[in-house]
């Protein structure tokens, strides 16, 4: 059954979307202005390094002011052009690509933002690998055209043979570096100058331009080397590029292109203007049960549905809080409401909500599909978790990645051992490390696993800062973790070979070697065992 009508209007105008990017393109600054154009905030923070100064909106753990990266996701809301907009900010480092991969389960679009001076870098392949994946679409951002970089030409072909995805530039930027004065919309048939003297662009001129009609007015702005590449290179991609479709957009097959500098913020509005104008609103969502047709649901069912992909611990210190991020898939929430809990059978009810402009919160007391609810968690949620109004919902699994690096924790004041032991187990609900025992000892003395070392550094500062531990990192030689399963998908327990078998927080077997020489003789010995490289966190 549809929801009501007032309640699909709702739905229909929220957009739900990621940033997605290599370290140092530009990711939080793009965040800042993008929520500055939204209204929620009047003065943008600048990203700085440890000696900084403003505190970026979107980064609320001290660390992350201290290095000016993003260590943890981050979810943001706004209106503009009529349309509530959901962003989730992700961190760019390697080391926290789990935390992205869940984030980019939770949204319903991507916008891809690259470096002008170094185009496609790895992070970003990766990350785009997992959009085409979820079949997301995808906006295309080239930032930092204020600093010398590629030639778009370059640019455009380099992204297009690298991500095997066809672009599609909507603005075409007037020069490059120093010589950069503005740029050309395609769909407005509009030249945009601004005078780049100027730390951030407040104001700009808006020129018609018809190419072949309307040239000459390129060359009152630009130099005549600069006025003559930008009309070379608009004749070839008007010529070779047939007009915008949306279709095709949608489904992902081409990747729109809009050009600016986040840092100056130019650009930065005409990106957000076509994204609220093509960006599609709340998708259906796959499940795992045969008896719903079609094995989907519609966003707007009137039941509610919703899975958690995030919890993140101690945002407030003083009140050791602990939020689980719900991304809300059809109908409409509502504070207080009563819902099924899949994974534990059983009732319970939403009493604490919130919505956020990073770690800002202010309680809610409804929400739609296609909306983030933060929600109070007394350790009932685990990241995967689906909740419904009516009856048991369960969505297709979140996986987790194997770890690379190992090691145990020894505490200096023994009498704060079981108070570290809880601290490892809340950090590992929320996925910032995982955490693998002995069946034998249990929680008391368990294996760490990282999938890089800045996660361990992260670990280290959030038991200190958060929870007031002093704590060594003892590395252990284990480079490899597994989860071995037969053919049918059951668990495995014994192995030939007498390897390292441990459980994680699941209660799942996972196996534990120095290298990957052991793990393939381990398969030589035990040839009717798959060993695989993530599991679903559902229970």
């Amino acid at each position: 059954m549809l929801a009501l009508p007032q309640i699909q209007k709702e739905i229909n105008r929220r957009r739900t979307f990621a940033i997605i990017s290599h370290p140092d393109a530009g990711k939080t600054t793009l965040t800042e202005k993008l929520l500055y154009h939204g209204g929620v905030i009047h003065e943008t923070g600048e990203v700085k390094g440890k000696s900084g100064s403003k505190a970026v909106t979107s980064d609320w753990m001290e660390l992350e002011r201290q290095k000016g990266i993003s260590i943890t996701s981050s979810v943001m809301t706004f209106d503009f052009d009529g349309l509530r907009v959901n962003l989730l900010d992700t961190p760019g480092h390697k080391d926290f690509s789990e935390d992205t991969y869940r984030v980019l389960m939770a949204v319903d679009s991507a916008a891809m933002l690259i470096d002008v001076a170094k185009g496609v870098e790895e992070r970003t392949k990766k990350l785009y690998e997992v959009c085409r994946l979820r079949k997301i679409p995808i906006f295309t951002f080239v930032n930092k055209l204020d600093r010398e970089g590629k030639d778009p030409l370059t640019l455009i072909d380099e992204i297009e043979k690298t991500l095997n995805m066809q672009c599609y530039p909507v603005t075409w930027p007037l020069g490059i570096g120093q010589r950069f004065r503005g740029i050309y919309n395609r769909l407005t048939k509009e030249l945009w100058i601004y005078d780049q003297r100027r730390e951030e662009v407040e104001d700009y001129q808006i020129i018609p331009f018809i190419k072949g009609k309307d040239d000459q007015i390129l060359y009152n702005y630009l130099d005549k080397e600069s006025a003559d590449q930008v009309l070379e290179e608009l004749d070839l991609i008007e010529s070779a590029l047939p007009p915008f479709d949306v279709d095709e957009f949608l489904s992902g097959q081409i990747s729109p292109v809009t050009f600016g500098s986040a840092k100056q913020n130019f650009g930065v509005d005409t990106f957000l203007k076509f994204f609220t104008k093509y960006a599609p609103g709340p998708q259906p969502r796959r499940t795992k049960d045969e008896k719903i047709e079609g094995k989907e649901i519609d966003p707007l069912d009137a039941q509610f549905t919703g899975f958690v992909f995030k919890i993140q611990a101690n945002m407030d210190k003083r009140h050791r809080d602990r939020i689980a991020f719900i991304r809300i898939c059809s109908g409409k929430f509502e504070r207080g409401m009563k819902v099924q809990h899949s994974r534990l059978a059983r009732e319970l009810r939403l009493s604490y909500s919130s919505q956020f402009i990073a770690a800002d919160k202010e309680t809610i007391d409804e929400a739609y599909a296609g909306d983030i609810v933060g929600v109070g968690d007394t350790g009932n949620f685990a990241i995967g978790d689906c909740v419904s109004s009516n009856g048991r919902v369960q969505f297709e699994d979140i996986p987790k990645f194997a770890p690379e690096l190992f090691g145990r924790l020894s505490v200096r004041d023994a009498l704060k051992r079981q108070k570290m032991q809880e601290a490892l187990k809340h950090l590992s609900e929320e996925g910032a490390i995982q955490l693998f025992v002995d069946p034998l000892v249990g929680l008391q003395d368990p294996i760490i696993g990282a999938v890089g070392e800045l996660q361990f550094e992260v670990l280290l500062h959030r038991l200190q800062d958060e929870y007031n531990l002093e704590v060594k990192l003892n590395r252990l030689p284990y480079t490899v973790a597994r989860w071995p399963r037969t053919q049918d998908g059951k668990p495995v327990t014994e192995l030939k070979g007498g390897a390292n078998i441990y459980r994680d927080l699941i209660d799942n077997p996972v196996v534990l070697v120095n290298q990957e020489w052991d793990l393939n003789w381990l398969k030589r010995e035990n040839t009717e065992v798959e060993f695989h490289t993530s599991i679903s966190r559902a229970r």
